[in-house]
């Protein structure tokens, strides 16, 4: 699979109490009649977390004052999802470099191994790019917002439509109500729609924020990809198709052209389509991820954009 190209500018860490982007949506498109099925977690242990009196409650929120030292010998294992590999690689790398003889164990995983390796204690840090479902807050797992991604509207470089959409042209597009790329203005040519994989995590966010929870129904001219495969995604663009993808992947994507939205590109502060990371961690933390969690507070910075 290609390469993703860096992100473009520096990484900032939002300061952890996140301010949410607010946003009017139109109405969310109608289910079709055989919808894909969301991907869930797995069946989690159903049993609460129980305090000394034997009932349930809630995980204390802790604090994490931000470090002056860090032990050495002191490991963090933060894994996550293939979009949040860069932003974890810019932690791991700044933290073991302000505290010598640390370090930070990155890997790639699903959501469902890093969260349930999360509830084994198998690692410290699951980074996410979704809420906790209560099933998941039972278990004392507590998410904490770090930083945030956008979702782009993309073409092909080669397409010549050269305007951007509105929102409601968006949902138009992917509810099947625009076909044709003459209906916004273009080439009279069949608008190819390519609809992301399930299994990939930018589906459910996709169907969250830009369809209000809706399906992209069956047409003639919407393809769902089957696979993971971003190589094939892009290559499937062509001249005439359109998709979405996370910002952080297609910022510096020479085969593709981001659409402005509402006269907005994603890096825009007021861009809709935002989605934030989560770390998510096990309470009571330990000393470990205290410390990470604190370091990461130290920087708190204007809203950056990846």
């Amino acid at each position: 699979m290609a390469k993703m190209a860096n992100h473009r500018g520096a990484i900032g860490i939002l300061l952890v109490a996140l301010t949410a982007t607010s946003c009017t949506y139109f109405s969310p498109a109608k289910p079709p009649d055989n919808p894909q099925p969301e991907t869930v977690t797995p069946s989690l242990p159903a049993a609460p977390i129980v305090g000394a009196s034997g009932g349930t409650k809630t995980p204390t929120i802790e604090t994490f004052p931000p470090p002056t030292t860090v032990p050495p010998g002191t490991k963090v294992r933060l894994y996550g999802v293939n979009t949040t590999s860069e932003f974890n690689l810019m932690i791991k790398n700044s933290f073991e470099n302000q505290f010598k003889g640390t370090e930070v164990e990155t890997n790639i995983s699903t959501y469902d191994q890093a969260i349930l390796g999360l509830i084994a204690g198998n690692i410290d840090i699951a980074a996410v790019w979704r809420p906790l479902t209560t099933a998941e807050k039972n278990q004392g797992l507590i998410a904490i917002p770090v930083t945030e991604d956008q979702i782009a509207l993309i073409v092909g470089k080669d397409n010549p439509y050269r305007q951007g959409l509105t929102h409601a042209q968006v949902l138009q597009i992917f509810q099947g109500e625009i076909t044709d790329w003459s209906q916004l203005g273009g080439e009279t040519k069949t608008i190819k729609v390519i609809n992301r994989s399930s299994l990939k995590n930018i589906y459910d966010a996709f169907r969250e924020l830009v369809l209000g929870g809706g399906y992209v129904p069956n047409a003639p001219n919407i393809t769902d990809m089957l696979g993971d495969d971003d190589t094939a995604m892009l290559e499937a663009l062509g001249s005439d198709g359109i998709t979405y993808a996370s910002y952080s992947e297609v910022a510096n994507q020479e085969t593709v052209r981001i659409l402005a939205i509402d006269g907005l590109m994603p890096q825009s502060v007021n861009y809709h389509y935002q989605r934030p990371l989560y770390y998510v961690y096990k309470s009571p933390a330990n000393p470990a991820v205290k410390n990470f969690i604190g370091y990461i507070k130290l920087y708190q910075v204007r809203r950056h954009r990846w």
